[in-house]
């Protein structure tokens, strides 16, 4: 099982609102080689953690299909927030897009156990994601795609996770939006040509 965070809390100028970016990205993602989005959990206002005077966030996870190894997964992960006006610099700081690889099936790696199948290529990958564990964010969402789910290296199920989450964290479920994954965003419709006419 193929597990992806999805978030934002700035807005983008092409694409609009936080969760309208976010449904674009996994539009985006969807149509990747070899990608597809098997199941996509609610959408949940979250507040910044660590607490932080920026926008609340939205996020979401999905469960994803791929024959796509964790480097070269990752690497398509780092390319679409790039795409969708991703600069990484001061940690923790207010994005347009944050895209973070969950897990990886039973896969244990980087500062969790073994290199990762593609190591040696950028970026490195840790597998399960070293702070998931930390984030009302993501084991609520996670919840919601995959509520046997344990992970690989404590054990722990989804549920015995959230109840042993630090106090303070807040995430609230969103009622879906009426465009794309659920989000504010609609793809403009695609000029007719030769292969897509209008009947």
């Amino acid at each position: 099982m193929i597990l992806i965070g999805v978030g934002a809390n700035l807005p983008h100028p092409r694409y609009g609102p936080p969760r309208a970016t976010c449904g674009a990205a996994l539009a985006s993602l969807a149509e990747a080689p070899g990608v597809a989005v098997a199941a996509r959990s609610h959408w949940y206002r979250s507040a910044p953690v660590p607490a932080a005077d920026q926008p609340w966030f939205v996020n979401a996870v999905v469960r994803v299909e791929t024959a796509l190894d964790p480097a070269a997964l990752m690497t398509l992960l780092l390319a679409t927030e790039q795409a969708f006006g991703r600069r990484r610099g001061e940690p923790n700081a207010a994005r347009t897009l944050d895209l973070d690889l969950l897990a990886y099936g039973e896969l244990v790696t980087g500062e969790n156990g073994t290199p990762a199948p593609g190591a040696g290529q950028a970026p490195a990958v840790t597998l399960p994601h070293p702070r998931l564990h930390q984030r009302a964010f993501v084991l609520l969402p996670l919840r919601d795609v995959a509520p046997a789910w344990r992970h690989p290296v404590t054990g722990m199920g989804v549920k015995a996770l959230i109840a042993a989450l630090p106090p303070g964290q807040t995430a609230e479920v969103m009622a879906d939006a009426a465009g794309v994954f659920g989000s504010e965003w609609n793809a403009p419709p695609r000029p007719a040509g030769p292969d897509n006419r209008a009947n």
